[in-house]
This record gives structure tokens, C-alpha cells and sequence, in this order.
């Protein structure tokens, strides 16, 4: 037996696609495009890349993209000064601020203080709790990503067994939340966990975000599984791999990521998603 490949970068275009196509109609409307505002601070390599890929994807679909490229000085005060600014442009539709940020910032404080209806990351208190009490709006990129991948699948979600290894708040905790919304039983695994192999081997589908490399064996994997990747990290030889041990887990699952080119490309297109629905819900509200 051998995995069927869930080929993120493919779904992603076909999502990217599919929004150029509503953009364009907008447009052809007379309406403006979308805009993103991604804050980038300091000169982190890997922070960056994922900028760029996002600014790359906006022009991509059509949405206007503003880079505002900051020290690694700048303050607390100095970043809210900034978002207050942009949550009152109401030409600006969605705020993105790219972690990780500098030790004087504070990211919760921020993440809050970006106002709920231009969380195009769902990170929000607000958005988050949305999606708790099954009224989702702007969802958290990453779980809403892997979401559209498993519909992809065609595999019927409504009572599966779903594990989650990992419990962040930007990806481990609103992953149970969407599973939750999509049928399954949902348990989430965290290092206090007293039997991660036994949780995982019972699981019909593994959504690993624990960011830890070769943390879920292979061999646990129960046969036919659907096995998602999020964990990436950097070996020793310059490398990535994730954090499921991928020859060994293809043997057993039905259905697994790769690392690189499963999770990651969902995870910007979700973004170009929000975006837009961030302004069409904004359009919404004010008609």
C-alpha cells in the first residue's frame, strides 16, 4: 500500500484561480480590487519568504498589496500607531503582521488590536471564537486550508476520528475547532500527552503541528489514514522535513502531505480568500 499525495500546491492554484476569476468580475464591475496591508519587521530570512510568496499571490489573483517594511526597532507603540491607521482606511481590507516579531512587542497585544473585520490571518480573540461557537467569518488560514485539502480527498468527514498533535492557538487549536465543525471526534495531543502513539495509531485522520521533526512515527499510523503534515523544519544538512516520518507513514496512509509543497501553498491562498471576503463582508455591512 502506498499514500495517495494530497498536492497542495495544485489545490492551491485551482483556489487562486477561482479567485482571480471573482476579482476580475468585481473589477469588470466598477468595483476596486481587494487590499492587504502585510507588515513585515526586522530582516528575519524566513519571515521574508513568506512575505514575498503572499505579496506574489496578491498580484497573482489581482489583489492590491501594501508593504510597510519596518525596523527591528520599532516599538510597540509605534506598530499600533500603524494598524490604528489602517484599521480606519477603509480602502484597506485586510492586516497582516508577519511573526515572529521582536522581543519588545508583545504579539498577543497586536494581534488584538487589529481590528476583527480585517483579521485576514483569523487570528483574533473574536474570529476565533467565531469558529468556536460554529459561526465562522475570517478562519485561521492554515486549519481553513487543510479543511478545503481534505474536502479535495472526497472522504467523508462526519465521524472520523481526528487527532491533533499540537495545540497552538494559530493552528493546533482552531484545527480541532474546524474538524469539530466538519463531523469528527476530535482529540488534541500536547507534551503532556501519556500515549501520543496510541492516540495517533487510533486516528482516521493526523494533522501534525507540533514542529518538531520525526515526532510522529511511521509505523503508528493506522492503515488508510489521512495524514497532514504542518510541522517544517530545518535538519541539520540544510534539509526540511516535517514532523510525520514520511517514507514510513506512506506505506500505511490512504492519504498524506508532503513537506515541502502540501500545507504551505493552502495556507496563501486561504489568505487571498479572506482577503476578499473580508471586503465583500466589509461591503456588506456598510450598504
Amino acid at each position: 500500500m502506498s499514500a495517495q499525495i494530497i498536492n497542495g500546491k495544485v489545490i492551491a492554484e485551482e483556489l487562486l484561480l477561482s479567485l482571480k476569476a471573482q476579482i476580475d468580475t468585481r473589477i469588470a464591475q466598477g468595483k476596486r480590487a481587494p487590499c492587504l496591508a502585510v507588515i513585515l519587521i526586522g530582516e528575519d530570512p524566513a519571515s521574508a519568504i513568506y512575505v514575498r510568496n503572499k505579496r506574489l499571490a496578491c498580484d497573482k489573483v489581482g489583489i492590491t498589496s501594501l508593504a510597510y517594511n519596518l525596523p527591528d526597532t520599532t516599538t510597540e507603540a509605534e506598530l499600533f500607531t500603524l494598524i490604528n491607521k489602517l484599521n480606519t482606511d477603509d480602502t484597506v481590507d485586510g492586516i497582516l503582521v508577519q511573526s515572529p516579531l521582536p522581543a519588545q512587542i508583545d504579539e498577543k497585544l497586536i494581534i488584538e488590536g487589529i481590528s476583527p473585520d480585517k483579521d485576514v490571518d483569523g487570528f483574533h480573540p473574536y474570529n476565533i471564537g467565531r469558529l468556536a461557537v460554529r459561526q465562522p467569518t475570517l478562519r485561521s488560514c492554515t486549519p481553513f486550508g487543510i479543511i478545503k485539502m481534505l474536502e479535495a480527498t472526497k472522504i467523508e468527514l462526519l465521524g472520523l476520528d481526528a487527532v491533533v498533535v499540537g495545540v497552538s492557538n494559530h493552528v493546533g487549536r482552531p484545527m480541532a475547532l474546524e474538524l469539530l465543525l466538519a463531523g469528527c471526534t476530535v482529540t488534541c495531543c500536547h507534551r503532556h500527552t501519556k500515549d501520543l502513539a496510541a492516540n495517533v495509531a487510533r486516528a482516521d485522520i493526523v494533522v501534525s503541528a507540533a514542529g518538531k521533526a520525526g515526532l510522529i512515527k511511521g509505523e503508528w499510523i493506522k492503515p488508510g489514514a489521512v495524514v497532514i503534515d504542518i510541522g517544517i523544519n530545518r535538519l541539520a544538512d540544510g534539509s526540511l522535513s516535517g514532523d510525520v516520518e514520511f517514507a514510513i507513514a506512506k506505506a500505511h496512509a490512504g492519504w498524506i502531505t508532503p513537506v515541502p509543497g502540501g500545507v504551505g501553498p493552502m495556507t496563501v491562498a486561504t489568505l487571498m480568500e479572506n482577503t476578499l471576503l473580508a471586503q465583500t463582508l466589509r461591503e456588506s455591512s456598510i450598504s
